[in-house]
């Protein structure tokens, strides 16, 4: 005999001597709950009620954070900074990142992409792969943050890899007809948000004024001279921004934009713009002569604002912010908490975007299709039993799975989310079939003669063993999934997670639960057709026995 048959065999009868223990135990344990009906089902009533209490335990999210090795830093520097200071500020990011031994390169990035502006910067990280790490990406959240906040001069807006729709992960907006109404609610808010536990980064497309120079016409001796708004600003816009008027091929073969405009010595400063020359056309001789701008208009420092978003219609401002410690449907609901105590002004509301209004749509999805599936069920059960009770006596075990589901996820830490969801869906056609097995057998026990309790028991020990070896080939198929053993699977988890800890505690009540609901509905309808049977008919029974 070789090595892997030897193998085998002492497998299978470990197998075999854990069934026969199994069995034994299960037959008593069933032939208790048959006598006490009323006990094994309050008691597994009790224990689907008190699941409901460790749900707000768990917290709930669209989808959760996978490892990839990589995360993002996004943030600015104050509003009217060059954009040498935003380097500088960009360099001192990049070399405090640097000083994590967990940090393998990064890349910064200035206005430009996801940073455009010349105020707004972004820098990339790479991270050495997870197998060589100790912290994971979130656990770096907190060191990052530490040493970016001795950094003076910037605002950190994001830590982290946005969310599947490409922002972060809790978006909302405020909006309103007038942008000081809103920026007075903001500032009545922004507070009040920041005091909630978990929340981080919060930041808004309110930004401060940008300095800017307003330059307002003399109408009266613009006129006298022939000029006009337009063509003030069409000298402007050459003499300031410039005008493309051809291009030069250089020697390296490349072609460039020839941009003609003043040296920057004569455009950076306020004084330099009223004495830009503007050409104006003289009588009807044709002659021309010079004036200066001052001449003509005023040149007044100011200020414009920085954005303005606009959604059906209004005015809105965005807001957007991370969790961390937290998961963010805690979060999000203490956001709306703090939204709804606000005395809002007529016309004036806020909506939620982002993973927050995505996780409610997928989950009112997944309700639905939940609720699909065990229409579906009954129907296929019903039209296999021919019976419209026994198939509620099989689905009865459906419930019992979310005690497992809650159960498993506390102890991996997850949260609700839309790949839990996934496994709970997915739940409902799996723990069917430990019913099915049973309660088959014990009808064809039944129709051989056998009495009904003893039908019950008689199936409990043949068919223990296939529902043992079906329940153990789906938990030790989902343990990889469920320890997210590869990089990135953290986001993929809780599925695994769901569907082991829902097999396990469903097998388990099922087979002591299903017997029971069984047998109470096997009375029912018996009782039932006693009272549909006439009492003529019950006459003619009579006559025919003697």
């Amino acid at each position: 005999m070789t090595l892997y048959d030897k193998t085998i065999g002492r497998i299978t009868g470990a197998f075999d001597r854990l069934t026969n223990t199994l069995s034994d135990s299960y037959q008593a344990i069933l032939a208790w709950s048959l006598v006490h009906r009323i006990k094994t089902v309050l008691l597994a009533l009790v224990t689907f009620a008190a699941s409901f209490l460790v749900i707000p335990l768990l917290g709930a999210e669209f989808v959760p954070k996978a490892d990839f090795s990589e995360t993002v830093v996004n943030f600015y520097t104050p509003v009217g900074s060059a954009l040498e200071v935003t380097e500088s500020r960009a360099r001192q990011i990049d070399a405090a990142l640097r000083e994590l031994p967990e940090v393998r390169h990064t890349v910064t990035t200035i206005n430009s992409g996801s940073a455009a502006g010349k105020i707004y910067g972004a820098v990339y990280i790479r991270l050495v792969d997870r197998k060589d790490r100790r912290r994971s990406v979130d656990q770096l959240v907190v060191p990052m943050r530490e040493r970016l906040a001795r950094i003076p001069g910037i605002t950190v807006t994001n830590i982290g890899v946005t969310d599947l729709g490409g922002g972060k992960t809790l978006q909302f907006s405020i909006q309103g007809p007038d942008l000081a109404e809103l920026d007075r609610l903001w500032r009545q808010i922004g507070p009040q948000l920041r005091a909630i536990p978990g929340l981080v980064d919060l930041d808004s497309t309110l930004k401060p004024d940008k300095p800017t120079v307003a330059i307002r016409m003399r109408r009266d001796a613009a006129a006298d001279l022939g000029l006009n708004v337009n063509a003030v600003a069409g000298v402007l816009r050459t003499l300031v921004a410039g005008q493309t008027v051809g291009n030069w091929r250089a020697a390296d073969g490349e072609t460039y934009d020839v941009l003609v405009r003043l040296a920057p010595e004569a455009r950076n400063e306020r004084g330099d713009l009223g004495n830009l020359p503007l050409v104006v056309a003289a009588a009807a001789d044709g002659s021309t002569r010079v004036v200066r701008l001052s001449q003509v208009a005023e040149v007044t420092p100011s200020t414009g604002p920085n954005q303005i978003n606009r959604r059906d219609l209004t005015r809105e401002i965005n807001v957007d912010a991370n969790v961390l410690g937290r998961s963010a449907g805690d979060v999000s609901t203490d956001i709306r908490k703090q939204l709804d105590r606000i005395a809002w002004p007529p016309g004036y509301r806020y909506s939620f975007g982002g993973s927050t209004k995505n996780m409610q749509e997928s989950f009112s999805y997944a309700m639905a299709a939940l609720a699909l599936a065990v229409v579906f069920i009954y129907m296929i059960l019903a039209s296999q039993f021919k019976s419209f009770l026994q198939p509620l006596a099989l689905m009865s075990s459906l419930p019992l799975t979310l005690i497992g589901v809650v159960l498993a996820l506390l102890v991996f830490g997850s949260t609700l989310n839309m790949f839990s969801i996934i496994g709970v869906v997915m739940l409902m056609g799996l723990v069917t079939k430990n019913a099915i097995l049973l309660v088959d057998f014990a009808i064809r026990s039944r129709a051989d003669g056998m009495e009904r309790s003893q039908a019950l028991l008689h199936a409990a020990k043949v068919r223990l063993r296939p529902i043992l070896m079906t329940t153990l080939a789906m938990v030790f198929g989902m343990l990889p999934l469920a320890f997210a053993l590869s990089e990135g699977s953290e986001q993929r988890a809780p599925m695994g997670q769901a569907v082991i800890g829902g097999v396990i505690t469903s097998s388990l009540l099922t087979l002591v639960v299903v017997p029971v609901v069984y047998c109470w509905l096997d009375d029912l309808a018996v009782w039932a057709g006693r009272r549909r049977r006439r009492p003529d008919d019950d006459q003619a029974a009579v006559k025919r026995n003697a």
